[in-house]
């Protein structure tokens, strides 16, 4: 198949694309390259895509969430099925720069939603996230919970980009599968996650801030169980058969919780970092920041039963992976 990846130059983004390159597809990545964090690492990504996928990548620089552009970027491209990963990230970051997600989170989508509509794609297969539980407090988080209290303008988002997919789904019968992600990490990963911001301190001997006194529990997901799960979905598009789907829908439309269906303590986390880097970390100790949650915790009892998703990485082997491949990246 031919698969368009918005946001391929991201992280869960550059590792789809190569998993789809290394199972025989060829990939179309998009992707504007913005500066919220390293555009070097960004490109760094890119040049592997580039080299593992030969003439099966190919790249186009593009913001999707400008629709002249992105249709003139497109126009003599073809592809099959759509995995709409690009997006803008962050929870905190929302709070300081709210229109960024109004252009990225929204207007994008829609471009997305109306380039699936036009082109009569197969499959949409696109990021939601688990913020958009919210204030939820009974854990596991289940998909056919309610989320209507979200608690940043980032889960508002993507809360967002769920019903204008459902409203595709039922006008167009576009066929779609939503995935909300669970605090995803690996190698590549993003500079702007715990993971990535406490391996680099505690390696340069720098104090670590932790939120909440390490009070706080994460459903942490490695990024090949993640990948292994996206993929499995790309290839199973929901029926347009009036049955009801995972979330609740009865058009083409499926969303799923992707997760590790454990919830860790911060603490924890740190300690296999701190285990992992072979020093302890200096902490800072700060209360919980607007925007955040106590706790995720995914329930993935539909993806299981639907796609087959079983994540296998535990926290204990995730993490000195990641710290592995920091080393290498940055040469320590």
């Amino acid at each position: 198949m031919r698969i368009l990846v918005t946001g391929a130059a991201g992280f869960i983004g550059f590792h789809v694309a190569r998993r789809l390159i290394a199972g025989g597809d060829s990939v179309i990545g998009i992707d504007n390259l913005n500066d919220y964090y390293s555009v070097a690492l960004k490109e760094a990504r890119l040049a592997q895509l580039a080299e593992h996928g030969g003439d099966r990548f190919q790249f186009i620089r593009v913001d999707f969430s400008d629709q002249g552009s992105l249709d003139e970027a497109l126009s003599d491209v073809t592809f099959d099925r759509i995995v709409h990963l690009g997006a803008q990230a962050g929870v905190r970051y929302s709070i300081e720069n709210p229109r960024a997600y109004a252009a990225s989170n929204i207007a994008g989508h829609l471009n997305i939603l109306e380039l699936a509509r036009s082109r009569k794609t197969d499959h949409l297969v696109y990021a939601s996230s688990s913020s958009v539980y919210g204030g939820n407090t009974e854990l596991p988080f289940r998909v056919e919970d309610r989320v209507d209290h979200p608690l940043s303008l980032y889960a508002a988002t993507k809360k967002a980009d769920e019903l204008m997919s459902e409203t595709y789904a039922h006008l167009y019968r576009v066929p779609q599968t939503g995935l909300r992600f669970f605090t995803v990490y690996g190698p590549w990963g993003r500079p702007d996650m715990a993971m990535w911001l406490f391996t680099k301190a505690i390696l340069a001997g720098e104090p670590i801030r932790v939120f909440n006194g390490g009070d706080m529990r994460r459903d942490f997901t490695f990024i090949d169980d993640v990948v292994s799960g996206v993929v499995a979905c790309v290839r199973k598009p929901p029926l347009d058969d009036g049955a009801l789907k995972a979330g609740g829908s009865v058009a083409p439309h499926a969303i799923y919780n992707i997760g590790n269906h454990r919830a860790e303590g911060l603490g924890r986390l740190i300690t296999l970092i701190e285990a992992a880097c072979g020093r302890e970390a200096i902490k800072i100790m700060e209360p919980m920041q607007p925007g955040d949650v106590y706790a995720t915790y995914a329930d993935i009892s539909a993806i299981q039963r639907d796609v087959g998703f079983e994540p296998s990485t535990t926290l204990d082997t995730g993490v000195p992976l990641f710290v592995d491949w920091y080393r290498d990246y940055h040469g320590l």
